[in-house]
């Protein structure tokens, strides 16, 4: 089944944000493009503006005159529904709610011909449930585009537990041909990536709501030590906090409550008090014309240990070892394989979080994980109020002789970034052994979706076969709700034999 001929029109219904760059998307791509939308005059409006976005983008050398002009000529605005009796693919990227888009397509089946390929940009809800009203639910399709759609190339095409084999492999096919990334998923509670995603945000929020750290920090050690383009905070401000919180409740709800997809109450406090981010002026952070940036906490400079002692493999952290060395601290390697951390001059212990708190131990700071410890710029270490001023004077001091900023959060399990990776990579996993999508595509879905700097197996891979579970089995001893319960996948996952190397490691 190939792709939609150019020739063929495509429908837009609704003319939104989301409605108006689809719209683009398919227009620039060469298709006779029409707009509908209910309420009088709105679809020439957006019709007007896609116009004018044409233009910015000849002026920027993106699209020449030429073709900016036969791109206006395919565009129309529809004045009903019957107006749309010819076209082949018809999207929809009206209101969020299952009602109205079932009437829409009910309205749409009497219109269009029984080829004509039905499609739903729908975010949040059941594709499956949506295809119920219709007669011939097998040709409607989810067609997920990301704000906005004409920059950002990932598309998931979701199929409903009707939709034809065909029919999704054509709007496959179709979104491949207008330039896109598509990625194929079933019609799962938030698809890939709001489903898998939602670990960035519920942890960060944890750490919040258990005085770990202050947004600004938290955020700052996930940009620089996670790897991640926005923290947690910084990111649904941009989103908006109420349509953010909207998402995380339809995947709870849909998921009949799953406490591992609980929504945050500060969150919904935020929310009810009309603090919504960027848009009202104040979220977490506030965004007023006079607003100083926050800033994250930064412990004062502190002297570097002369040495340390590393007892064991310090796997995903073992790198920082030649970064020790480099920085002209002598590194004593223990004959005795006591554990993975390295010993300070003082005695106390520094250790890579694990899912185990500072208080369980006699003199033990904890640090966080980092995408790369050479290129991170700040890391962040968790210590209790029984932890000896001079270990963590020591681990301060080690650290900034890396070059790096410090932070010193409370004595939270798991600290920030390998709680919060650790459970992305737990729901990816579950995802793959439940047929959601192939594990190619969940992590194109995640490095192009939300813009992470690796995909949840990539980071897997990176991160050892038990490193996830091992940590997450630990938070689950702590917290014991079910929250931080490793699947049944990871569990498999990390005590498989790896053929190639013929161990469980």
């Amino acid at each position: 089944m190939t792709a939609l001929d150019l020739s063929s029109p495509v429908a837009v219904v609704g003319t939104g944000t989301m409605g108006q760059g689809i719209a683009q998307v398919a227009l620039v791509a060469g298709h006779p493009v029409r707009l509908y939308d209910t309420a009088p005059g709105r679809a020439q409006a957006a019709a007007d503006a896609i116009g004018a976005r044409l233009d910015r983008l000849v002026e920027k050398d993106r699209l020449t005159g030429t073709d900016r002009d036969a791109a206006r000529a395919r565009l129309t605005a529809a004045g009903t529904l019957a107006d749309l009796a010819d076209c082949s693919l018809v999207v929809e990227a009206v209101l969020e709610r299952l009602d109205v888009k079932q009437e829409l397509f009910r309205e749409l089946e009497d219109v269009v011909d029984q080829d004509c390929l039905l499609a739903t940009n729908t975010s949040s809800l059941s594709v499956t449930a949506i295809g119920g009203a219709l007669r011939n639910p097998g040709r409607l399709v989810g067609l997920h585009f990301f704000n906005p759609a004409p920059l950002l190339p990932l598309v998931e095409v979701v199929s409903g537990f009707a939709t034809d084999v065909t029919s999704a492999t054509r709007a496959y096919e179709t979104a491949r041909a207008w330039g896109k990334t598509p990625v194929a998923c079933a019609d799962t509670p938030g698809f890939i990536v709001n489903r898998i995603a939602r670990p960035f945000y519920a942890e960060a929020f944890a750490v919040y709501e258990a005085q770990g750290a202050d947004p600004a920090t938290i955020d700052a050690v996930l940009r620089e030590s996670g790897g991640f383009k926005m923290g947690a905070f910084e990111l649904t401000d941009l989103i908006g906090q109420d349509v953010n919180e909207s998402v995380t409740h339809s995947v709870w709800e849909s998921f009949f409550r799953d406490v591992r997809f609980t929504p945050s109450l500060a969150q919904r406090r935020l929310v009810e008090s009309g603090r919504l981010g960027r848009k009202s002026g104040h979220g977490w952070y506030d965004h007023g014309p006079d607003a100083e940036p926050a800033e994250p906490h930064t412990a004062e400079p502190s002297q570097p240990p002369a040495h340390v002692t590393a007892e064991g493999d310090l796997g995903p952290a073992s790198e920082l070892l030649a970064l020790i060395r480099e920085a002209g601290i002598q590194v004593r390697e223990d004959e005795e394989d006591y554990g993975t951390r390295l010993v300070l001059p003082s005695g106390g212990q520094l250790a890579l979080a694990d899912g185990q708190t500072s208080v369980e131990f006699r003199d033990v700071v904890y640090f966080d994980l980092a995408l790369d410890y050479r290129r991170a710029t700040r890391i962040a270490l968790s210590a209790s109020q029984d932890t000896a001023p001079q270990t963590l004077a020591e681990a301060i001091g080690l650290f900034q002789a890396l070059g790096k900023d410090v932070s010193v959060i409370g004595d939270v399990p798991g600290m920030i970034v390998a709680r919060t990776v650790a459970r992305i990579v737990d729901l990816a996993h579950d995802a793959l052994a439940k047929g959601v999508a192939t594990e190619e595509d969940i992590d194109t879905a995640m490095r192009l979706g939300v813009n992470y700097p690796l995909g949840p197996f990539e980071w897997s891979r990176r991160l050892g076969r038990n490193w996830a579970y091992a940590l997450l089995d630990d938070l689950h001893l702590r917290d014991p709700s079910g929250r931080y319960a490793p699947s049944l996948a990871l569990y498999r996952h990390a005590y498989a034999t790896d053929k190639r190397e013929g161990s469980t490691s």
